[in-house]
């Protein structure tokens, strides 16, 4: 079946065919939502593969028979194959529109896994095997993120469109939030076959919606005019203020992976924390992050202070952080490792810190999207994505040896950093227009 939508008389509409304005109008009306539903539901499904696996760290170390070092090798590779496709993924959906991009074979490349790549009691794969495997995953997903982005881009408003994206940046920690309650129990009871079993069957589920659903927005449509349609200053590889706020976001997005991918094991091994903590503490982590970013989508919307509210989340992280590396330091060298005693306040500056360096997505990318014109929106998304995942592959290498070199007090303190360093960045600057 061809996906075709419908007019309000019921008749079918060809994507890029000539819509009369009234009928342009009510189509925009009644299917902008489904195209933010595919968009919720791709972001959710491969939220659920890139977060939800680090949640399962414990299981993998153990399953795969890997080292810490081996653990985080594995799990940056998986987010080095986004780094690397995003910006290419974004540039073709200019080109190719969304609908074709978020077309891959991500669903068979999972089950896949699941079929060949798990550890049994005749044979556990290698690290090459499982690091390049998560590779090719991050390298096909990647397609997700400024392909959707783009979209919502063409089908709402520009007063609206901060609350859509929102809405769909609550797909990261939903679909995190998920695994990370699933996947674990799923791992610990059932193996890997199930885990990528069922993130296959998730992306299959979220293609088949796209493959129905997703199209550009009629031509004659009033509210996706050239006035939002075209750039609105330079291309965005050449825009030095789509290069700012890009950098921004991939500086804060690093103590946000570091919770992402390394706060089980640190439950597990510093705060002695079972699975059902780990699980509900991570999910926690996403419930809260998906409330905010809704909340601020519409906040900003309304009050046009997208930049000040990015910069308030950056030092909120900044606190949060350095509260955690305190209490952590407080429990490992001042109560002589007595850390049972600091347990619940731990746990809860974790979660704390985990919502505030995930709750401004939705605001930032809104923001870099309307920096860069919606007709453009897939490329500067795509660079962006890229630099958030170069978080994912950094992080995951970087925090065993931060660990042998200053233990967890010092890893929670360079997310505290890397919050600092964002701060400022986020301050308009007469290179672009400044936040609507």
């Amino acid at each position: 079946m061809s996906a075709v939508a419908t007019g309000p008389d019921c008749k079918p509409f060809r994507p890029g065919a000539v819509a009369a304005p009234s009928e342009a109008a009510a189509l925009r009306a009644n299917h902008r939502w489904k195209v933010l539903g595919i968009g919720v539901a791709a972001n959710a499904c491969f939220s659920a593969t890139f977060s939800g696996i680090p949640a399962t760290a414990v299981f993998l170390r153990s399953g795969y028979h890997l080292s810490n070092g081996e653990l985080g090798m594995a799990l940056g590779l998986l987010g080095l194959g986004v780094a690397l496709s995003e910006l290419p993924w974004g540039l073709l959906t200019d080109r190719w529109g969304d609908r074709r991009v978020l077309l891959t074979a991500t669903a068979v490349w999972l089950l896949v896994m699941a079929a060949l790549i798990v550890p049994s009691p005749a044979h556990i794969p290698g690290i090459a095997l499982l690091a390049a495997a998560l590779l090719v995953t991050g390298l096909l997903g990647g397609s997700v993120n400024g392909s959707s982005g783009r979209a919502i881009m063409a089908w709402f408003g520009e007063g609206e469109r901060g609350f859509a994206m929102s809405i769909r940046q609550t797909a990261v920690p939903l679909g995190g939030g998920l695994g990370a309650l699933v996947l674990p129990s799923l791992a610990s009871a059932h193996g890997f076959t199930a885990v990528f079993g069922l993130l296959a069957a998730a992306s299959a589920v979220s293609t088949s919606l796209a493959w129905r659903w997703l199209h550009q927005p009629p031509v004659h449509d009033d509210t996706n005019s050239s006035s939002t349609a075209l750039p609105a200053g330079p291309a965005p590889l050449r825009n030095p203020a789509v290069w700012r706020i890009a950098t921004a976001i991939g500086l804060l997005c690093f103590p946000q992976v570091a919770v992402l991918t390394f706060a089980s094991v640190f439950l597990h091994d510093f705060a002695g924390m079972g699975t059902a903590v780990i699980s509900a503490s991570l999910a926690a982590v996403q419930v809260g992050a998906m409330v905010m970013r809704v909340w601020s989508g519409r906040y900003t919307d309304r009050h046009g202070n997208r930049r000040s509210f990015l910069r308030l989340c950056s030092l909120l992280s900044l606190i949060a952080f350095t509260v955690l590396a305190a209490l952590v330091l407080l429990a490992a060298q001042f109560l002589s490792g007595q850390v049972p005693m600091l347990s619940p306040a731990i746990v809860a500056m974790l979660v704390v810190a985990g919502i505030c360096v995930s709750s401004w997505h939705g605001v930032a990318y809104t923001e870099l999207a309307t920096l860069a014109g919606a007709s453009q929106a897939g490329t500067a998304l795509g660079l962006a994505n890229s630099l958030v995942f170069i978080a994912f592959f950094l992080v995951p290498i970087a925090i065993p040896g931060l660990l042998v070199l200053c233990s967890w007090a010092g890893v929670w303190l360079g997310a505290a950093i890397c919050a600092l360093i964002a701060w400022p960045i986020f301050l308009p600057s007469s290179d672009g227009r400044k936040s609507a």
